[in-house]
């Protein structure tokens, strides 16, 4: 048997961290990510105009949230997970984005993990695991078609911190998207604590993040008591694993795509995901006598609950 490659090492190191070392971590990071991306104001421009945050952004969140999950589940050039990327190029074709836009998504799903668990986790992110990181998202990037994607960490690192600190800016779209957004997240919760659910959420928020969403920003305060409370948990949740080893249970891999979602329920289908509108461009209809080419996930069911 030949020895893995740097991609499919990388797609290891990626699938552990996500589905059994970091699951809730990445998740938060992820979520994180998407805010950010709404301070470009071409991004939240073009999300605005969609309606899809402001109508749908339940479907919205978990329609990215399960792709993502699926490639991470997968791999990257897996049956399931090529299904993902060529249903990823398929949305993504009918809308006018630019290269720039592309590579500052791209980059956050590298920097705001490796920045999260570094501030928030039991640990952070080896200079191994950043690199298989780097490696995943970048191959991720060229199947989508992306150009220009940085060579190397580092410089995906300078890309991300360039824009952030050269193009974040303030726009009406960016707090229309942000602020549905937020809805969305706080929906599950009982009405009497989202006041104050939002405002742990902002003292995630740096400075220059908040001011380009409209957002107050979090009192010194309140970040460092939410900075010592993510840590706990962080390390609380690490603890319980390494108790749960000794007692010689192995923890298994658990991905947000084989989790019910609000959205779909116990299961999905590739072919539910994406906008209402474009669903009928999508989904090719069958033709008689060949099964449908619907875009579904090869095995039917793209998340049973595990």
């Amino acid at each position: 048997m030949s020895d893995p490659s740097p991609l499919q090492e990388a797609e290891a190191t990626c699938h552990h961290l996500a589905g059994v070392v970091f699951p809730w971590d990445l998740t938060r990071s992820l979520e994180l990510a998407l805010l950010k991306t709404f301070c470009v104001p071409s991004i939240s421009a073009l999300l605005d105009r969609t309606g899809e945050f402001a109508q749908r952004p339940r479907k919205r969140y978990d329609d990215t949230g399960l792709m993502v999950a699926e490639l991470l589940r997968h791999g990257i050039d897996s049956e399931a997970g090529a299904a993902v990327i060529e249903r990823m190029n398929r949305i993504h074709a009918h809308y006018a984005i630019g290269n720039d836009d592309f590579l500052y998504v791209l980059s956050t799903f590298v920097a705001e993990p490796i920045r999260w668990l570094g501030r928030y986790g039991w640990r952070g992110l080896t200079a191994l695991e950043q690199e298989h990181l780097f490696l995943f998202w970048q191959a991720v990037g060229q199947r989508m078609g992306i150009a220009t994607i940085p060579g190397s960490l580092s410089a995906l690192m300078a890309l991300n911190e360039q824009v952030e600190r050269q193009v974040f800016a303030l726009a009406p779209s960016n707090r229309r998207v942000a602020d549905a957004t937020l809805a969305m997240l706080l929906a599950d919760w009982p009405a009497p604590l989202r006041p104050a659910l939002q405002r742990v959420l902002t003292a995630l928020l740096d400075l220059q993040t908040a001011g380009s969403l409209g957002w107050p920003v979090a009192p010194g305060c309140l970040q460092q008591l939410v900075l010592a409370a993510l840590r706990l948990r962080s390390r609380a949740a690490a603890a319980i694993a390494t108790l749960s080893r000794r007692l010689g249970r192995q923890p298994r891999a658990r991905f947000f795509s084989q989790r019910p979602t609000p959205s779909y329920g116990a299961s999905f289908q590739l072919a539910q995901l994406g906008p209402p509108p474009l669903l009928q461009h999508l989904n090719p209809p069958r033709r008689s006598g060949l099964p449908a080419d619907d875009g579904a996930d090869p095995t039917g069911s793209a998340a049973p609950p595990g």
